[in-house]
């Protein structure tokens, strides 16, 4: 199956999922619609990477949550490697570590490979981890031979990656593996990749295991400039109390990755108040309703900076794509990190 000319990303999802649903090619979840589709003989692609001798010489593996590469799962905690598996939408967290209990039976193995495993037996790896990655495994709903991948549309696995080249927890050397059905890999004009887009090195079908030999650079961090404006910020504050204008929240955002906020952006100057209802400090009453944001509240003074207010930093839990390496814990997001900004 190859996607017609002139198409969208959009256009090689549908054609997938839809293709997949018709033939019959799905398994549970389903319908495939908007996910990472799983497949039927998933698993046996999942068992093509003891053919990798990357897999045989790695001891930290990254494998995203997704249903279809739960073999992976699997056969790294089987093989007693270090596996890590990102928290779901980022919600809490960048990574969390599985952790069977000792003495753990191949039966509760294969529970902790499980969506529920990973909710049940994890422990959360804080970025200030020393964490080195030697392979990353992601799910895919698109992947050509030459290694260009498409996802589900999101820009999970994108960030992903970007961040941990923030934490030094990848290079351009580290190994990129997807697994998907045959009906998987199409052409995908290169025209539709962007800086942001993660490409592969390995594509494991139930058929074929195929080295791509993609020589297109990897993300070297995050692309700011991808990084969408902030449409709930309004809505937020209005929650707080006061009323603000959206703004582009990349500037902040990136002085929030390094956990400092070092001064106040253009747009906040003399909008944001510091204090809430008399007697009642803003920053203390957000802290209180919001005390995930205590590990972020730890501004530097220096002559040359001072912090943004706490509702400012709190506003940015609304943002549109939710970043742990600013501790931020946010809602679910209404667009995808490096998705197109509307008219």
């Amino acid at each position: 199956m190859e996607p017609r000319a002139g198409v969208s990303k959009q256009d090689i999802r549908e054609q997938i999922w839809d293709y997949m649903e018709a033939r019959n090619l799905a398994d549970f979840p389903r319908p495939v619609h908007h996910r990472i589709p799983n497949f039927k003989g998933s698993y046996l692609a999942c068992q093509n990477i003891k053919d990798l001798a990357v897999f045989a010489r790695t001891q930290e593996v990254k494998v995203d949550p997704d249903k279809p590469l739960e073999g992976v799962r699997l056969l790294a905690l089987q093989s007693k490697k270090t596996l890590l598996v990102p928290t779901p939408r980022l919600r809490t967290g960048l990574f969390n570590k599985i952790t069977p209990p000792p003495g753990a039976t191949k039966d509760v193995l294969r529970k902790c490979a499980t969506s529920q495993g990973v909710k049940n037996y994890s422990t959360p790896v804080g970025l200030d981890s020393r964490v080195l990655v030697d392979l990353v495994v992601v799910g895919s709903v698109a992947v050509s031979e030459k290694g260009w991948r498409i996802g589900k549309g999101e820009g999970y696995a994108d960030l992903e990656y970007s961040m941990m080249v923030s934490m030094g927890a990848v290079s351009q050397g580290t190994p990129v593996v997807t697994i998907v059905h045959d009906c998987q890999v199409v052409d995908i004009p290169e025209t539709l990749l962007e800086d942001h887009d993660l490409t592969v090195d390995y594509i494991l079908t139930p058929t074929r295991v195929i080295t791509t030999g993609c020589e297109r650079p990897k993300p070297t961090g995050i692309v700011w400039s991808k990084i969408p404006r902030c449409c709930g910020l309004s809505s937020q504050c209005a929650l707080e109390g006061f009323p603000y204008p959206a703004a582009d929240c990349s500037l902040y955002v990136r002085q929030l990755g390094i956990r400092h906020v070092t001064s106040t952006p253009p747009a906040l100057e003399g909008q944001v108040p510091t204090t809430g209802p008399p007697g009642k400090p803003l920053a203390l009453r957000l802290l209180r309703r919001k005390p995930w944001l205590a590990a972020l509240w730890a501004p530097r003074k220096t002559e040359k900076s001072r912090p943004v207010p706490a509702a400012a930093t709190a506003c940015l839990a609304d943002a549109e794509w939710q970043v742990e390496m600013a501790g931020l814990r946010g809602r679910r997001l209404p667009r995808a990190y490096g998705a197109e900004a509307p008219e």
